[in-house]
């Protein structure tokens, strides 16, 4: 990973968070900080970049909206921001709620521009965060941070790791990883990983914490290949990946999967499939927000 190209996911995705903190109602979450992370000249860039490009997500969206802020709103709603959203609302539910059962620990892969800690200065003295993420991309978070005058906390760890080509447990422990209860959220990445990359990600996660330990993580199911989905996002979103030269390698049956946590020693605790997350987090909803058709979101504990 190059450092623009660390930039621009990590600019996309905050993007997507933002615009639906500014612009959306109800909130699926809101990351308000996020707004925070972007210049007021790059949120107009990204913008007018979406509003071009729209003959890519729908060849006859310019003639069906003749307004650029309705159009943007179709382009995000529709392809960029419903899984984002709610896997990260999904995420934070289960962090909330392993808190009251005492967790201490939080491990946050492939963390991009992610703002738990800083929207949760409540948790800075009774837990630990550790971000693991590409050095580039940690790099221009910090960056990010220092032009938003945001300071970082005690309780925030940066692990500088490219953790899907090796793993390192003592960059972890040098940042103050303990063998405890841990939550792991892994999001966004699975697609990413080829089968035997995830299961070797997931051993090295789990080897040295307890019983109790947990993961997060959303992942393509058997029809994401070929699924086209509405307006073909599904199909596009593949698209774009292989344009930005990181192709998507993996999908997921759920009993493959069921079968592979188990050979590592972790039980399914929760799945959500398209229509649960859907029914969960996008319910009754007046504009264009639903959820991915193919995208589960999963949580493992171990035995």
């Amino acid at each position: 990973m190059k450092q623009n190209e660390a930039s621009i996911t990590s600019l996309l995705s905050a993007f997507g968070r933002a615009y639906h903190s500014l612009y959306d109602t109800p909130k699926v979450f809101d990351d308000h900080v996020a707004i925070d992370l972007i210049s007021q000249e790059e949120f107009a860039d990204i913008r007018k970049n979406l509003i071009q490009g729209t003959p890519f997500f729908f060849n006859g969206l310019a003639q069906r909206f003749h307004d650029d802020d309705e159009m943007l709103k179709w382009i995000t709603q529709v392809q960029f921001s419903p899984t984002p959203l709610a896997r990260a609302a999904y995420c934070e539910k289960v962090v909330l709620n392993e808190l009251k059962l005492g967790l201490k620990q939080f491990v946050i892969l492939g963390a991009g521009l992610d703002t738990f800690c800083f929207r949760h200065p409540e948790l800075r003295g009774s837990l630990e965060i550790l971000e693991v993420d590409h050095p580039a991309t940690q790099d221009f978070k910090k960056k990010r941070l220092a032009n938003a005058q945001l300071e970082i906390p005690k309780n925030l760890h940066f692990v500088s790791m490219d953790f899907t080509k090796t793993f390192s447990e003592e960059k972890l422990v040098n940042k103050g990883f303990k063998k405890q209860k841990t939550f792991f959220s892994l999001l966004g990445v699975t697609y990413y990983l080829t089968k035997n990359e995830m299961k070797n990600l997931l051993k090295n996660l789990f080897t040295k914490v307890p019983s109790g330990s947990s993961i997060v993580f959303d992942y393509g199911d058997e029809t994401l290949f070929h699924e086209k989905g509405l307006s073909n996002r599904v199909e596009n979103t593949i698209k774009m990946a292989v344009a930005s030269g990181e192709p998507m390698k993996s999908c997921f049956s759920y009993t493959e999967l069921e079968n592979l946590l188990e050979d590592l020693g972790l039980l399914i605790y929760e799945h959500l499939s398209p229509a649960v997350i859907n029914d969960y987090f996008f319910q009754n909803r007046t504009d264009y927000l639903t959820a991915f058709e193919s995208i589960h979101y999963l949580h493992a504990v171990k035995k």
